[in-house]
Order: structure tokens, then C-alpha cells, then sequence
């Protein structure tokens, strides 16, 4: 089996360097290319990549193609890949937004499968949701949910619905959480802590509350009332965020990054 990489940018680089230990895939099975020639030569100096320097040359090879490239250059993209792929092939797209309908036309195939990964795919946790057209079989499915599972999770939901809903929590959650953490380490460094120990404190604290989490069936609001006490430092906290509606907001804005993807795919559609 062989698969290609088309966009070595953070995500398809990341899904690339996942995918290349993966048993699944034949001796220099991971082919790749990039429209920049500074990547393709990075990607060469690499050594156990099958790097391209154009899309003749790889895409009719291909069993699998995995498309990683800014939504913006997509139909420019579709254009010069419909000429050269065929109806065997199954197209893998980490774009946010590509509606498969939209995907399916703009390259004249079948099968297609939408995914919607997450940043810490770059270090092996990642969380990638995915669907597929009607023509995609079971054992095609599974083979691209294998291929997945090599940069974290991977979990498949029954509609595109649930793909921009995806991205409203785990496609863009690390940035909330990053948010929160800023948020912490400036409370942090205003106590008078050090760069580095506000890293540290933060850091180790949210490492930490994960693993606990992971590791024993209670809820965040069982975890809460268990850490905090009636009339101690973190119930004042807690307090404070409740008075302050931040719960509210961060619903708020889960739901604004989904209604944007939900507007992302609709203005895709618009251009069929």
C-alpha cells in the first residue's frame, strides 16, 4: 500500500512522520509532496521519505491521499489532482471546512473521507474525528482509522455534522486551553514567580488534573467538589468563576468555532 502526503505544513507533516513507521505501509510506501521546493528539500535531507516534485509523478501511484494544504489553495489543488486520480483511490482531507459533497465533485471521486485533527497530533495525542462518503467500505475505513491512530486517537462519527462540531472542542480545545493557561501563568508571575516556575506551577497542575481524570470514572464537578472546600482558597476560586460566568463563555465560545466551521463548509458549497 502506498500513500501520499500532499502539504508538508504542520498537520501533514505531522500525520507523515506518524505514518512512516506504520507497518501498514510498504518499504518508502509514504510518498509526499509540497509545492515548496525549501519543504521538498527539508523532506529529502530527512531520508526516508518518497519526496515528489510534482503531482504527476506520485498521485496516480497512490492508494491513499491524505490532503493537508490551507483551505484557500484547495480548488486551485483539485484542479491540477482531477485530471490524474481515479476511482480505486481514497482521499483523506485534514482541511477544515471541505465538505465531502464538495470534495467529491471538485475531484470527480467516490470516496472520500473528512477528518478533523487536532495540534497535539505533533506529540502522539492527538484527537482526529472522521467520516466518510457512502462508497467507502468497512475495511477501507478501518484501514484509514489505523492510519490515523498513528499520531493519537481516532474516533469516527456518523455525520459531517459531528466533524464541525469536533472542531468546536478537540480541532480548536488546545487553544482554550492555552488560553487558560496564559491566564494562569500571568496571575503567576504577578505574585512574583519567575518565568520558568510559572511554567513549571501551570504546566505540572494541568498534566497533572488530566492523569487524574483519565484514571478514575468521576466528573469534572466530582473533581471540583472533591478538591474544594466550604470556605478554603479553592472554593473561592471556583467561586470566582462562577460569578464572573466564565462556564458560560467557554460554552460560548466552543460553539463559535463550531458555527464557523459549520460557515466555512457552506461557502465551500456555495462555489459548486
Amino acid at each position: 500500500m502506498k500513500v501520499l502526503v500532499i502539504g508538508a505544513g504542520n498537520m501533514g507533516f505531522t500525520y507523515a512522520e506518524g505514518m512512516i513507521g506504520s507497518p501498514m505501509l510498504d518499504k518508502k510506501g509514504l510518498l509526499i509532496y509540497d509545492a515548496s521546493p525549501e519543504k521538498r528539500d527539508m523532506l529529502r535531507k530527512l531520508g526516508h521519505y518518497d519526496v515528489h516534485d510534482n503531482l504527476e509523478s506520485c498521485l496516480p501511484k497512490a492508494d491513499i491521499v491524505f490532503i493537508a494544504v490551507k483551505p484557500y489553495h484547495a480548488d486551485e489543488l483539485f484542479a491540477e489532482m482531477k485530471p490524474l486520480v481515479n476511482d480505486d483511490q481514497i482521499f483523506v482531507s485534514i482541511m477544515a471546512g471541505m465538505t465531502l459533497d464538495y470534495m467529491s465533485e471538485s475531484l470527480g471521486v467516490a470516496k472520500v473521507i473528512r477528518a478533523m485533527p487536532n495540534l497535539p497530533a505533533q506529540v502522539g495525542k492527538g484527537m482526529t474525528s472522521f467520516t466518510e462518503t457512502e462508497s467507502v467500505s468497512r475495511v477501507e475505513l478501518l484501514t484509514i482509522e489505523n492510519l490515523l491512530r498513528t499520531t493519537g486517537k481516532a474516533v469516527h462519527v456518523s455525520s459531517e455534522r459531528f466533524i464541525d462540531a469536533s472542531t468546536g472542542i478537540s480541532g480548536s480545545g488546545p487553544a482554550y486551553i492555552f488560553f487558560f493557561m496564559e491566564s494562569m501563568m500571568d496571575a503567576a508571575r504577578d505574585m512574583g514567580f519567575t518565568e520558568r516556575t510559572s511554567k513549571m506551577l501551570v504546566s505540572s497542575t494541568f498534566e497533572g488534573a488530566v492523569e487524574l481524570f483519565n484514571q478514575e470514572d468521576l466528573s469534572p464537578q466530582g473533581w471540583m467538589d472533591r478538591v474544594a472546600s466550604k470556605g478554603g482558597t479553592t472554593r473561592a476560586a471556583l467561586d470566582s468563576l462562577e460569578d464572573n460566568n466564565v462556564h458560560k463563555l467557554i460554552h460560548e465560545a466552543a460553539f463559535a468555532a463550531f458555527h464557523r466551521a459549520v460557515e466555512i463548509g457552506e461557502e465551500s458549497s456555495v462555489k459548486e
